[in-house]
C-alpha cells in the first residue's frame, strides 16, 4: 500500500506556498490580496484564505492526544458523546415531572430544573424527581443563590435516601453569584464564604456532581464576539479559583466543582475552534494552581444562542441553531442545550421544543458525530483557529488579570462597558448591512405578517430591523415601493434585486419590473400601481439623463429615490432628488428616514 501510495503521488509536482500566492496574484488581477482575500475577523486577527502543513507544524495543538492534557483535543478517549439537555421550567413540581418523564422517552438524558426560590423544600425535591432515575440520567438545577446551599443539602439526603451510587450521580446546581454581581444584584462581599461547605462537605463526595458555575453565555446573548466571550469566561473561572482556593479549599477540589455554562454563535468552524482553545487555556490556568491531570479538564454545557434569533422568518432559526449545534458537537461539549427557534417572541410550546431535541438527535443517530472524537483534529484551518483564538482570549485574559481580576473589572464596569460597545458597534453594522441577518436585513419575506409576534429580547441583533417591520405593519396601508428599471439591462437588474431586499426590510411591498422604454412610462405604470416610491434603476452613466427627467415628470406626486451612488450624484441633488440607497448608507437609519416621511410610527 505504501508503495502504491508513493508512485501515485511521485506523479505530481507538489506546488509551493509561493507559487499558490503567485497564481492567486495571477487571477486577482492586480487587486490587492490583502483586501481581497484576507479575512480581518471582528475578534481581532488575520484569517488567510489557505493553509498548508509547514502552517502548523510550528503549532503545539496537533501534538495533542484525546483525553490527556491539555484537553484541547477533548475530555474523552473512545467517543465523543454528550449529554442533550433541556430546560424546565419547575413552579409546579408536579408538572414538572410530568413532562420530565415524558422528554426523557424522546431522547433527553439530561434534565435542567430551574427551581422557585420559595419551592425549595424535600417534598418539593421528592415530587420533581419521582420516577427519574438520578444515576441514569444528568440532573441539573438552578434557584436563587441564597438557597443553593439549602437546596444542595436537600439534593444529597435525596440521593442518600435512594442510595444512589455516588460516582454514578452527574449533574449539577447552578451557583454563580458573580453574574448577580455584573448585573448590579448582589454584594460582593457577600459571595463566597457562605457556600466554601458546600464543595468542601455536603458535595465532596459526589466526583460527577458540580456546583460552581461559569455564566459566560449571557455574554454571547448581549453580543459578546467569540474571544470576549472565553477571555472573559476564563478571568470569570479564575476569579473562583483565586477566592476558593485562598480559604484552604484543595484546588483538584475547586476545580473539579466547576461547569461552564458557554453560548454558541453562528460562526462555525470559529465556534468548533473556541472550545478546543477553552479546554487548552482553562487546563494552564487550573495546571498553575497544582492541580494535575482530569482537575484540568473544563466540562463545557453550551447552549445556541438567542442574540441572532429574528420574529420575522423564524424558522431560519432552525438553520443558525442547527450549525451551531453542529459547532458545540464537532467541539467535544459535555452537553448541549438547543434554545427552540421560536423563543424570541413566545414561550416555546411543544412542538418547538420537540425540533430543538431532534436538532441533537439527528447529529447523534444519523450523522454520527457522537462516534469520533475532535473530527476537526488535524485540519490546517481549524488548528490555526484553535491557536488564534486561543491567543486573544488570552490576550483578554492577561488585561482582566491586570485590573485585578474579575470580580474587579466588573465591579468597575469595565467588563459590562467592553460587551455594550460591542453590542452597539454590532447593531451599527447590521444597520449598514455589514453584518447579515438572513430574512431580516438580507433576503427578507416582505409578504409576511408578524401574525401578533411581539419581540421578547430587545438586545437581539434584529431587534431594531423588527421594530420597524412592525411600525410599518400598524401602518393603515402597506407602502409599496415600485422600481423603475430602464437602460442598461445588467445594471438595472442588478439594482432592481438590490433595492427590492434593501426596501423589504421595512416590510414594504415591492414591485419589480423587466424594463420601460421611457421614464415617463414608467412613472405612469408606478402611480396605477398605487406606489409610494419610485426607485430608478439604471447605471451610472445614464442616470444623469434619466434620473433628473423622471424626478421632473413625476412631479412630486410621491417620494423619489435614485438606486446607487452615481458620479452625478451631486448634480442630482442640485437639482433637487434627495433619496438615494446603496451598500454605503446605513439602511436602518434610511427606512426609519423613508417611514417618518410616509408617516409610518411615531
Amino acid at each position: 500500500m505504501s508503495e502504491t501510495k508513493e508512485k501515485l503521488f511521485g506523479e505530481f509536482q507538489i506546488p509551493t506556498t509561493q507559487e499558490w500566492l503567485d497564481k492567486i496574484e495571477v487571477d486577482l488581477k492586480g487587486a490587492d490580496f490583502q483586501k481581497r482575500l484576507v479575512w480581518r475577523t471582528p475578534e481581532g486577527f488575520a484569517v488567510q484564505p489557505f493553509y498548508r502543513k509547514e502552517n502548523v507544524e510550528q503549532l503545539a495543538t496537533p501534538n495533542a492526544l484525546p483525553g490527556e492534557f491539555p484537553f484541547v483535543r477533548g475530555n474523552k478517549k473512545d467517543d465523543n458523546t454528550w449529554y442533550i439537555r433541556q430546560e424546565i421550567d419547575a413552579e409546579d413540581a408536579v408538572e414538572a415531572n410530568k413532562k420530565a418523564l415524558d422528554i426523557l422517552n424522546k431522547g433527553i438524558d439530561s434534565l435542567s430544573f430551574n427551581v422557585p426560590k420559595e419551592k425549595v423544600s424535600p417534598e418539593y425535591i421528592e415530587q420533581l424527581l419521582d420516577g427519574i432515575y438520578c444515576d441514569i440520567v444528568e440532573v441539573n438545577f438552578s434557584t436563587c443563590k441564597r438557597k443553593s446551599v439549602e437546596l444542595a443539602q436537600i439534593l444529597v439526603d435525596y440521593f442518600e435516601k435512594k442510595g444512589y451510587n455516588k460516582e454514578k450521580v452527574v449533574g449539577s446546581l447552578d451557583w454563580d453569584p458573580l453574574e448577580k454581581v455584573m448585573n448590579g444584584k448582589e454584594h460582593a462581599e457577600m459571595i463566597m464564604q457562605n457556600f466554601a461547605p458546600v464543595i468542601t462537605n455536603i458535595l465532596k463526595d459526589y466526583p460527577n456532581f458540580r456546583f460552581v458555575t461559569v455564566n459566560s453565555a449571557s455574554l454571547m446573548n448581549k453580543g459578546a464576539y467569540i474571544t470576549q466571550e472565553l477571555g472573559y469566561a476564563l478571568a470569570w473561572g479564575n476569579e473562583y479559583m483565586q477566592q476558593l482556593t485562598s480559604m484552604g479549599i484543595a484546588p483538584e477540589l475547586v476545580a473539579s466543582k466547576m461547569k461552564f455554562n458557554m453560548g454558541i454563535s453562528e460562526n462555525y468552524f470559529m465556534e468548533i475552534a473556541k472550545f478546543r482553545a477553552a479546554r487548552l487555556l482553562w487546563a494552564q490556568i487550573v495546571k498553575q494552581y497544582g492541580a494535575q491531570n482530569e482537575a484540568c479538564q473544563m466540562c463545557i454545557n453550551a447552549t445556541t444562542t438567542e442574540y441572532n434569533m429574528t420574529i420575522f422568518d423564524a424558522h431560519v432559526n432552525l438553520l443558525r441553531s442547527q450549525t451551531e449545534t453542529m459547532s458545540a458537537a464537532l467541539g467535544g461539549v459535555h452537553s448541549i442545550v438547543v434554545t427552540p427557534f421560536d423563543a424570541a417572541y413566545e414561550t416555546p410550546d411543544d412542538f418547538s421544543e420537540r425540533i430543538a431535541r431532534n436538532q441533537q438527535l439527528l447529529l447523534k443517530e444519523e450523522c454520527h458525530f457522537n462516534t469520533v472524537v475532535d473530527p476537526g483534529a488535524g485540519s490546517y484551518y481549524i488548528e490555526e483557529l484553535t491557536t488564534s483564538i486561543a491567543q486573544e482570549a488570552w490576550k483578554i485574559f492577561l488585561k482582566v488579570e491586570d485590573e485585578g481580576g474579575f470580580l474587579a473589572a466588573i465591579k468597575a464596569g469595565t467588563v459590562q462597558a467592553d460587551i455594550d460597545a460591542t453590542n452597539e458597534k454590532r447593531h451599527t453594522l447590521a444597520a449598514q448591512r455589514r453584518e447579515f441577518i438572513l430574512g431580516t436585513n438580507q433576503f427578507p419575506n416582505f409578504n409576511e405578517k408578524s401574525d401578533g409576534k411581539h419581540p421578547l429580547n430587545t438586545t437581539r441583533l434584529a431587534s431594531e430591523f423588527e421594530q420597524l417591520r412592525l411600525e410599518t405593519e400598524k401602518a393603515d396601508k402597506q407602502p409599496v415601493a415600485f422600481m423603475l428599471t430602464i437602460g442598461n439591462l445588467v445594471w438595472r437588474q442588478a439594482r432592481a434585486q438590490f433595492s427590492t431586499n434593501f426596501l423589504a426590510c421595512a416590510g414594504y411591498k415591492v414591485i419589480d419590473n423587466l424594463g420601460f422604454p421611457t421614464v415617463e412610462d414608467g412613472i405612469d405604470e408606478a402611480l396605477k400601481a398605487g406606489a409610494d416610491i419610485v426607485v430608478i434603476c439604471s447605471s451610472d452613466d445614464e442616470y444623469a439623463e434619466y434620473a433628473p427627467a423622471a424626478f421632473k415628470y413625476l412631479d412630486g406626486r410621491t417620494m423619489f429615490v435614485v438606486a446607487g451612488a452615481p458620479a452625478c450624484a451631486e448634480d442630482l441633488k442640485a437639482q433637487g432628488i434627495e433619496h438615494f440607497i446603496h451598500v454605503k448608507v446605513n439602511q436602518l437609519e434610511t427606512l426609519r428616514e423613508f417611514n417618518k416621511i410616509l408617516k409610518i410610527g411615531d
